[in-house]
């Protein structure tokens, strides 16, 4: 991150921000599964193959559904072109709108979490270097390890983070 610009900063912690909202929203809809922190959507999963946490097997269609729209931002992504941000942007805001319209209007909940997912995943596809995810916008242990080291370091009298 701290090979970025400002303006480019600042669009990643929103779409932290973002990504945190929206898996709230998933969450509480669902009882305890994510639509965009896979991590604990593979445990849940574990458990519910194993029988230990009933109604846990739905965390293996998310899984899927993330994976999908990651497949789906780094497609739009590479369509773009110079345009990658704003076209995978789009993407995610397209994704989450029919997540709830579907949501609000229909009577079914069940596509409303997978789109929520796809839109999740494929928002990982905004920043890249090198053709690799830059800044994983959906996920955070690695980069409050990496926080957590930089202050280590600036409070050991090293260099600030810029």
């Amino acid at each position: 991150m701290r090979r970025y610009e400002k303006r480019q900063r600042l669009l990643a912690i929103g779409l932290a921000a973002l990504a945190g909202f929206v898996d709230a929203l998933g969450f509480l809809k669902l009882g305890g599964l994510f639509v965009s922190f896979m991590s604990g959507n593979s445990t849940r999963l574990a458990a519910g193959i194993t029988g230990v946490v009933p109604g846990s097997l739905f965390a293996g269609a998310l899984i899927a559904a993330f994976v999908g729209g990651v497949m789906a931002g780094e497609t739009v992504g590479r369509l773009a072109g110079r345009r990658r941000k704003q076209a995978v942007l789009a993407f995610v805001l397209v994704a989450l709108a029919i997540a709830s319209a579907t949501a609000t209007h229909g009577g079914d909940l069940v596509p409303a979490p997978l789109l929520m997912a796809v839109a999740m995943g494929s928002a990982n596809a905004v920043f890249q270097r090198d053709g690799e995810v830059s800044v994983g916008v959906t996920y955070m242990t690695g980069t409050l390890v990496k926080i957590g080291q930089h202050l280590t370091t600036a409070f050991a009298g090293g260099p600030r983070c810029a």
